[in-house]
C-alpha cells in the first residue's frame, strides 16, 4: 500500500481523494519508481475536479509529471537507484501518474534527471517549464532573435508563462507579459518582463489584422487571445501556441498568415519525442539559475492537492505548484 490521490467515477459520482492505494491499481510498465516530487498543472486540476474529461479510465492516479528513484526495472536503460523524470505520455489521463508515492511506467517515457537540477527543482520546472522551453526553441528555429523586437507572453502568471518570461529574458529578449492579475506586476517584472499589459487588451474579439508589434509570441491561452496575438505579429514572426485556458476555438482569419507570412507553431509536450525532450531539458540546465526557483514555486503536500486544484482552475495560483509526495 502507498498514499496517493485516487480519482474514481461510480454510483456516487466523480470524486478524487487522498487515500491508501493498493499496488494492484498500478498499470503495466517495466520500471517502478518511488516518486519524490510531482506537480499540480492545469490539466491535473481539470482531472481532479472533473471540469473536463481528462481522465480516460478509472480508477486513476492523476499527475502528468514526476521525478523519482527507480525501485524495480526490467529495462536495460534504467537500473535500481537511477533518478528519472516523467512528463506527459498520457500519465494521469490513461495511465496512473505522479501524484502518489509510487508509479509504474514504461521505460521509453523516462529520461534521466539532468545533473543541473535537484529532484525538487526538476518538478518546479515540470511540464510547464519544459513546454516553455519548447516554445522558445520553436521561436529560435524560425529565426526570431532578440534583435527582432518584443516577445509577447500570454497567461503570464501561470507556470508556462512564468518560465517563458524567465527563459526569454535570460536569452536577451524584450518580453511583454499579458495577465489578468495586474497586482502581480512586480512578480512578472522580477522574472524579466519589461512591460505588463492587461489580458483584456487581447481576450476580446478583434480585427483580422492589427498594427504589427510582436516579433514572436508564447501563448498558453488560445481562443481570441491567440487570434489577436497573431493579428499583431510582425511580418515573418512566429507564434508558439501551447495552451487553451481561454478556449479551444480559433475565431480568426487567415490574413496574418497570408499577408504577413507569420508562422503558427503548435507545441505539443505530451507525446514529444525523447530527443526533443532531452534537448529542452539540456537547454533549461544551461539557462536557468537556482535563484529563479524560489520566486516561481510553492510547495505543498498530498493532503492539500485536491483543494489546491480548485484554486488553480480559479486563477488563484501564481507560478508553479510542486508536490512533496513522500512527506506525511
Amino acid at each position: 500500500m502507498f498514499k496517493g490521490i485516487l480519482i474514481n467515477k461510480d454510483e456516487q459520482g466523480y470524486h478524487a481523494a487522498l487515500q491508501n492505494i493498493d499496488d494492484n491499481v498500478l498499470p503495466q510498465g517495466d520500471v517502478t519508481v518511488k516518486v519524490l516530487y510531482s506537480t499540480l498543472n492545469y490539466k491535473d486540476g481539470l482531472a481532479i475536479t472533473g471540469k473536463a474529461p481528462v481522465v480516460r479510465s478509472f480508477p486513476m492516479i492523476p499527475g502528468i509529471d514526476l521525478v523519482g528513484v527507480v525501485e524495480q526495472s526490467e529495462s536495460s536503460q534504467f537500473k535500481v537507484g537511477d533518478r528519472v523524470i516523467q512528463n506527459g505520455f498520457g500519465a494521469g489521463e490513461n495511465h496512473c501518474g505522479g501524484l502518489a508515492q509510487k508509479a509504474r511506467l514504461k521505460s521509453e517515457w523516462l529520461i534521466p534527471l539532468p545533473t543541473a537540477f535537484t529532484p525538487k527543482q526538476s518538478m518546479i520546472i515540470g511540464t510547464a517549464g519544459y513546454t516553455a522551453m519548447l516554445c522558445v526553441i520553436a521561436l529560435e528555429k524560425n529565426g526570431v532573435t532578440p534583435d527582432k523586437g518584443e516577445i509577447l507572453v500570454t497567461g503570464a502568471n501561470g507556470g508556462v508563462g512564468s518560465f517563458a518570461i524567465s527563459i526569454l529574458a535570460k536569452l536577451g529578449y524584450t518580453v511583454v507579459a499579458s495577465t489578468g492579475r495586474m497586482e502581480e506586476v512586480n512578480y512578472l517584472q522580477s522574472l524579466g518582463a519589461t512591460e505588463v499589459i492587461h489580458r483584456d487588451t487581447l481576450s476580446n474579439p478583434g480585427k483580422p489584422m492589427a498594427k504589427e508589434r510582436w516579433a514572436g509570441v508564447v501563448d498558453s491561452v488560445g481562443s481570441h487571445t491567440l487570434v489577436n496575438a497573431c493579428a499583431s505579429t510582425q511580418y515573418g514572426g512566429t507564434v508558439a501556441a501551447c495552451g487553451l485556458a481561454q478556449g479551444m476555438d480559433l475565431p480568426g482569419s487567415v490574413a496574418p498568415f497570408i499577408l504577413r507570412g507569420i508562422t503558427l507553431a503548435g507545441i505539443d509536450s505530451v507525446m514529444r519525442p525523447i530527443t526533443d525532450r532531452k534537448e529542452a531539458w539540456k537547454r533549461l540546465g544551461e539557462i536557468l539559475k537556482p535563484s529563479v526557483f524560489d520566486s516561481i514555486a510553492e510547495e505543498i503536500k498530498l493532503d492539500t492537492v485536491v483543494a489546491t486544484a480548485s484554486q488553480l482552475l480559479a486563477g488563484e495560483v501564481r507560478g508553479r505548484i510542486v508536490v512533496d509526495v513522500q512527506t506525511e
